[in-house]
This record gives structure tokens, sequence and C-alpha cells, in this order.
């Protein structure tokens, strides 16, 4: 291994961190906002809002995300409708398909987090709060969402690790992310085993910072659990050690 290529070529990479970075976070973004109104329509006992939501979730789960990617990318500019409508401007471009591809992605499953997650509520804590004479936009604000989202805030954790990954994809529609310009670091130097062994560093790199920035956020979101935490811990330690 060249040491002095190895640096050289992170020092290339670094310029790509940006773009990754804003993909996942615009993505992430715009996708739990639409994953949320999903995840209640998922839950809705009317057939009209619940099979629309069912059938976006099965498209987009079922298919794999660089086929999603093409067909929006490759796709939607054979139609005149597309072309000429106001959202043209934006699907023209490069990043506005990638982006318009993760959030749908992410979205779906994100939906199916957050439902996890508003199931999981206790019956009993609703019970509650309607008895304190709560409305129910107060209740979804004070109880279900607060609630919810320290359930599914650990799963959601693995959605935003995996969307730093699948931004990686995007480079193939020549966006020059962290992935697009290893590749042309390849194409230039044919030395491909070193070039993308320092982007896999970095990608690891920056998720071991998401994924530290996540379990931050849990236990501030958990107090209660805390004692509980440590102490279940201790417990299984100790059996383990006595089967040792």
């Amino acid at each position: 291994m060249d040491v002095k290529f190895l640096w050289e070529t992170l020092l290339q990479l670094l310029p790509g961190v940006p773009l990754t970075l804003q993909l996942t976070f615009y993505s992430v973004v715009m996708g739990f906002c639409l994953a949320l109104l999903i995840a209640f329509a998922r839950l809705s006992p009317y057939r009209t809002l619940n099979l629309p939501a069912r059938a976006f979730v099965f498209c987009f789960r079922g298919t794999p995300l660089l086929v999603q990617l093409f067909l929006i990318y490759y796709g939607l500019g054979q139609f005149e409708s597309v072309r000429s409508s106001i959202l043209w401007p934006v699907l023209r471009e490069p990043y506005g398909c990638a982006l318009l591809s993760l959030s749908l992605c992410t979205a779906a499953y994100g939906s199916e987090i957050l439902r996890g997650g508003l199931q999981s509520v206790p019956h009993g804590a609703i019970e509650a709060a309607r008895a304190c004479g709560m409305s129910r936009l107060l209740m979804v604000r004070r109880i279900i969402m607060p609630v919810a989202l320290r359930q599914a805030l650990p799963a959601y954790g693995n959605e935003l690790i995996s969307m730093v990954q699948s931004t990686s994809l995007c480079s193939i529609i020549t966006l020059m992310d962290i992935t697009g310009i290893a590749a042309q670091i390849v194409s230039d130097t044919y030395r491909a085993l070193e070039v993308f062994l320092v982007t896999g560093a970095l990608y690891l790199l920056i998720n071991l910072v998401i994924s530290r920035v996540v379990m931050l956020v849990e236990y501030r979101l958990t107090p209660h659990l805390r004692g509980f935490h440590f102490k279940t811990k201790g417990v299984v330690e100790h059996e383990i050690g006595k089967l040792g």
C-alpha cells in the first residue's frame, strides 16, 4: 500500500462529502414528513387512505432503489406533461431526480418504522389523556407522537445510516459525491483497491458519527430507562459469566 497515494485520495474525496451529507439530510427530512403522513394513512380505517398508502409502500419497498432512480431520471422526461410542468426545472437536473428518488424510498421504509412506533403507544396512556380531557390534536402532540418517536428512533437511526450508503448510487447519474469522485479517480489511476478502501473508510467514519449522534439523542429521550438498561446489562453479563 502506498500511504502517500491513500492520503492524496482521501484529500480528493473530501470535496464529495458535503454533497453526500446534503443528499442524506434533505432526503431524510422530506422522507420523514411524507412517511408520517403515510403512516397515519396506513392506520386509517378509511380504504381511500389506507389502500393508496399500502400500494405506495409495497411498490417502493419491493423494487430496488437503483431501478427507481433510473425510472425517475430517464423515464419522467419522456412525458410532455412533466416537461411542461413547474417541476421540470427540478426534475431535469440529476440532483433533483436523486433527491426525489431517495426521499420516496426512505418514506416507504420510514412509514413502516413510524407505524410500528405509533402502534406501540400504550393504550392506557391514550385512555389517560382522554380522561384528562385532552383534544385529539393535543393528545397526538403531547402523548402519541413523543412516545412513538422514542420507540421508532433506533430503527430510524438504521434507516439514516442506510440512506448515507444509498447516496452512493447517485454517482451513476453523474453526481460527484464521494463514490462519484472515487470512480473518477479509479478511471484515471486504475488503482481500484486503494481508492475504494479509502472510500469505504470515509463512509464508515460518517456512519460512525451518525450512529453516535442517534445514540446520544436516544439517551436524552429515554431518561426513565437508564437505570433499567444498566441493571439489565449487569444481569446479562453475570449470567454469561456463569456459563463461561
